[in-house]
């Protein structure tokens, strides 16, 4: 006589039991740890700001945020405005900075109202304009801040990726590279043409700031181009905005 143990019913009830069992253990574990990841892209995102307009702990080639325990009171400190475009609509939201990207971009393709979070920030008597940027890289999603003046010339900008190649497309986020935008226009004989980054660029040393062009990582084509793309794309939505500056 077999068990009961032996039965296709008790395998399939165990498999349930099972499935019921680790299914609660990851949703509680999930439920005690969200508070601690929200808390964590928050500062995060702040960091990034801040790296864009230049706060941050650089050495001379190095990348180094403000450290996470200071980031909420740095952030305090030099961001003096988050704004919301919408349309034609400006307006102040002290929680801009929590604006998912990512979801504004869906709603506009779906034909909804897009909201474009912008960031002032002012540090030496200067002022910045730092507006977060996404794109798609060579395997997945390519993000950004840029940093600008009244003008739309960049002071400054941080790039991230998902799963870009190391060595390659991944050095998106090396000073190397970021570091060759500071000053770069973004206009053209005052229209908005963004900036390339460009294999064929005949300044090496990033000398022509007008030239609206940066010299390419070799190897990372596309994801160079979409860099390119995602500044062109996304930047372009602000210069309204930018025109109410003058």
């Amino acid at each position: 006589m077999s068990k009961k143990t032996d039965g296709n019913i008790y395998t399939v009830l165990f498999a349930i039991g099972m499935v019921i069992v680790v299914g609660a253990l990851l949703a509680g574990i999930f439920s005690l740890t969200k508070p601690l990841i929200t808390i964590n892209e928050k500062v995060e995102k702040q960091q990034n700001i801040l790296y864009a307009m230049g706060v941050n702990e650089n050495d001379e080639t190095s990348v180094a945020f403000i450290a996470a325990d200071k980031a909420e009171d740095e952030f305090v400190k030099y961001i003096k405005k988050q704004l919301v475009i919408e349309g034609d609509k400006v307006s102040e939201d002290a929680k801009a900075y929590l604006i998912d990207v990512k979801k504004q971009q869906t709603a506009a393709k779906e034909g909804k109202s897009r909201k474009l979070p912008l960031f002032v920030g002012e540090k030496d008597g200067q002022t910045f304009y730092i507006a977060p940027i996404r794109g798609k890289g060579l395997w997945d999603a390519i993000w950004g801040y840029v940093a600008m003046d009244k003008n739309m010339v960049v002071q400054g900008v941080f790039f991230d990726h998902k799963g870009e190649t190391p060595g390659l497309g991944a050095n998106i986020k090396q000073r190397f590279f970021m570091d060759d935008f500071a000053g770069e226009d973004l206009m053209n004989n005052g229209s908005f043409k963004g900036i390339t980054v460009s294999k064929s660029n005949a300044d090496p040393k990033n000398e022509d700031k007008n030239d609206n062009e940066v010299d390419a990582i070799a190897g990372a084509t596309i994801t160079g181009d979409g860099v390119a793309a995602m500044i062109k794309s996304e930047l372009a939505l602000y210069v309204p905005y930018f025109k109410t500056l003058k």
